[in-house]
C-alpha cells in the first residue's frame, strides 16, 4: 500500500521538531561552557590579586623594617602589580592593591615598630 502524502508531511514536522530541539540543546550546552569559563577565569585573577597584594605587604614590611621612611611604591610582578601605600608613623597602616588582569583585591594592614622590630597588628582584605 502507498502511504498517503499526509503521513510523509507528518514525518516531516517530526524530522525538524527534533532538529530544533537538538539544535537548542546544543546551544545550550555551548553557552554553559562558555560561562563557566569567563567564571574560572575571573576567578583566577581574583585569586592572582589577592596574592599580588598580599606580596606588597609583605614587601612593604621588609622595606619599613631596613628604612622607616618607606614611602610605598608601584611593585612590577610576573602577573600583575602590587600598588603599596603607606600612612602614619606608630602604627603605620599598610595598604596594598594587587592587580591580575582587570581584578583589583586591596589588603590594609597595621603594624608598629618597638625597638626597630616591627609587629604586625592586623591584617584585612578590604572590599
Amino acid at each position: 500500500m502507498n502511504r498517503p502524502a499526509r503521513s510523509a508531511g507528518q514525518t516531516v514536522v517530526a524530522l525538524l521538531i527534533f532538529m530544533m530541539l537538538a539544535m537548542t540543546l546544543t546551544l545550550t550546552a555551548t553557552i554553559v561552557v562558555i560561562v563557566n569559563t569567563q567564571s574560572d577565569t575571573t576567578y583566577q585573577q581574583g585569586e592572582q590579586a589577592l596574592q599580588n597584594a598580599q606580596a606588597g605587604v609583605e614587601n612593604a614590611l621588609l622595606r619599613l623594617e631596613r628604612d622607616n621612611t618607606y614611602p610605598g611604591e608601584t611593585m612590577s610582578l610576573s602577573n600583575g602589580t602590587a600598588t603599596i601605600t603607606i600612612s602614619g608613623t606608630n602604627p603605620v597602616t599598610i595598604t596594598s592593591a594587587g592587580r591580575a588582569g582587570s581584578t583589583v583585591r586591596t589588603i590594609t594592614a597595621d603594624a608598629t615598630t618597638t625597638g626597630g622590630v616591627i609587629t604586625l597588628t592586623s591584617w584585612d582584605e578590604t572590599p
